[in-house]
């Protein structure tokens, strides 16, 4: 049944209309059977009416039949030689008032009621077959049956007796007959069929609205059923729900149901192993932050002291960095991000600004950082602040496991075949064997022996950054190292290209 509410929620916002599935069958069912029931009774009384017609109509042929059978011509003028029995005959109906008339040749009447009007032009052809109409006489609906009688053969026979066999009419010689009556018996057994049809109805509709309210609640009570086993569950239990309790029509709700709850299931676990990782992570930079605090405290020297706030200042920037790591993955991997309409971005431009970001980082490090970029705008569509992010970590991971007087480059290039942007980082570091490259953009995950600070958040930042953007993100070796012992590694991130032309359109 639709929400009395209507289609707008209490606080104005706009919300779906709620409807019951048992009302909605139900309205499905009865509405149809309401409107068909009025249609029916109209079909019934006209079939009826129909029903009623017809014994009626077979007397009124037999008494027009008859009646034609006593019209005679005597002396060249139409009489009815219809004895007073027969007058008295037609005129003992108790219900209906029967009217009767004959009509001579030329349409005078001759006999009977002088009310009744003589059938239309076109209904009067000569015929020897009783026909039916309908009149109106004395503001009263009339049945009608007349039928033309040719004078000519009774007037043959009488010849005939008298042996003048030989005489013949030319011309035809037609009377009309005509009998009536009023409908009210007709009517009346009209309206007892009706009766007999209709008032069982009114007992067998209630029944039949009984019959479907109930098979309705019993054919939904596994509905019932299946929303107190999931109400009964504890607030932890993602296991999933057996679905041959329930019928067939619900197991693809089921299964689906199911398939959320082990979507649901896998990310909580994976936000437990995240947090439990985090946990850990930042133990590390706390607990030093936390020991260097207190040495510091105990110390008198203050070459010791320096060291001590040193230490202390570097363990608080991990873990700040850790933080900001922390806080942009949670961002990346917000779904909501999606759904927000991207905006068409020129990559060269967006790579050259974050490289000037990492000069100062670059030289201080000691490592050539370059950037190559094509000779032609290179159009993506994103979110500017997440593409900066990407590049800023795989800078950021190159610049880390590069030694110093080793070399760092950023390209942004086309593939014009497959219309896609590319952004590539390499670097001369020790390269990233082919075992680990599956696992480097896992969570906290580390390369044994790398002996370099970080917390394993990076590469999970561009990986889920990628998604975002329907990217690519691949690690193969750097193909410009030419020592076996330092390959180094190059990253590349393959984008949807948008066409300069579209660019200029939606800036416009």
């Amino acid at each position: 049944m639709p929400d009395p509410a209507g289609p707008a929620g209490i606080d104005g916002t706009d919300e779906p209309i709620r409807r019951s599935l048992f009302g909605e069958i139900l309205d499905w069912m009865l509405v149809p059977l309401l409107l068909l029931w009025p249609m029916s009774i109209a079909i019934t009384y006209l079939v009826a009416k129909s029903i009623a017609n017809q014994p009626f109509d077979h007397a009124l042929d037999d008494s027009v039949t008859v009646l034609s059978q006593q019209v005679r011509e005597v002396d060249g003028k139409v009489v009815a030689l219809l004895p007073g029995v027969a007058r008295d005959i037609l005129r003992a109906e108790e219900v209906d008032t029967v009217y009767y008339q004959v009509r001579g040749i030329d349409g005078e009447v001759i006999d009977g009621d002088h009310d009744m009007a003589a059938p239309a032009e076109e209904d009067s052809a000569p015929t020897s077959t009783v026909q039916f109409r309908d009149e109106r006489i004395h503001g009263n609906e009339v049945r009608i049956a007349y039928v033309q009688v040719d004078l000519r053969s009774s007037r043959l026979v009488r010849e005939q007796a008298s042996d003048a066999v030989s005489y013949a009419v030319s011309e035809p010689r037609m009377a009309l007959v005509q009998v009536g009556e009023t409908l009210d018996k007709r009517a009346q057994l009209a309206n007892e069929i009706i009766k007999g049809v209709i008032l069982p109805q009114f007992i067998i509709l209630p029944l039949a609205l009984a019959l479907v309210w109930f098979a309705l609640a019993r054919g939904l009570a596994p509905l019932a059923e299946l929303q107190q086993r999931i109400r009964a569950r504890r607030p932890d239990d993602l296991s999933p729900i057996n679905s041959g309790q329930v019928p067939e029509e619900i197991s693809p709700l089921v299964r689906s149901l199911n398939d959320m709850l082990e979507r649901l299931s896998k990310t909580i676990d994976l936000q437990k192993r995240f947090i439990a990782d985090a946990a850990h992570q930042m133990k590390t930079p706390l607990a030093g932050m936390r020991m260097q605090s207190e040495l510091a405290l105990r110390q008198t020297s203050q070459d010791e002291i320096h060291r001590s706030l040193e230490q202390l200042s570097k363990s608080s920037e991990a873990a700040t960095r850790l933080i900001n790591q922390l806080l942009s993955l949670a961002h990346a991997e917000n779904r909501s991000e999606r759904t927000r309409a991207f905006e068409p971005i020129e990559l060269c431009e967006l790579a050259r600004d974050v490289v000037q970001e990492w000069v100062p980082g670059a030289i201080a490090r000691q490592i050539d950082i370059g950037f190559e970029q094509p000779g032609h705008p290179v159009m993506t569509k994103g979110n500017a602040m997440l593409l900066r992010e990407l590049l800023s970590n795989l800078i950021d991971n190159a610049l880390r496991y590069t030694p110093s007087s080793g070399s760092v480059t950023i390209r942004v290039r086309t593939d014009d075949d497959s219309q896609q942007a590319i952004l590539e980082i390499e670097d001369t570091g020790p390269g990233i064997a082919a075992t680990e490259r599956s696992h480097v953009f896992e969570r906290f995950y580390r390369i044994l022996g790398s002996n370099v600070e970080g917390s394993g958040l990076g590469l999970a930042i561009v990986r889920e950054i990628a998604l975002q953007h329907d990217a690519e993100v691949d690690v193969f070796s750097n193909p410009h190292c030419r020592d076996p012992k330092s390959p180094g590694s190059l990253f590349r991130v393959t984008l949807p290209m948008a066409g300069a032309l579209s660019f200029i359109e939606d800036i416009g």
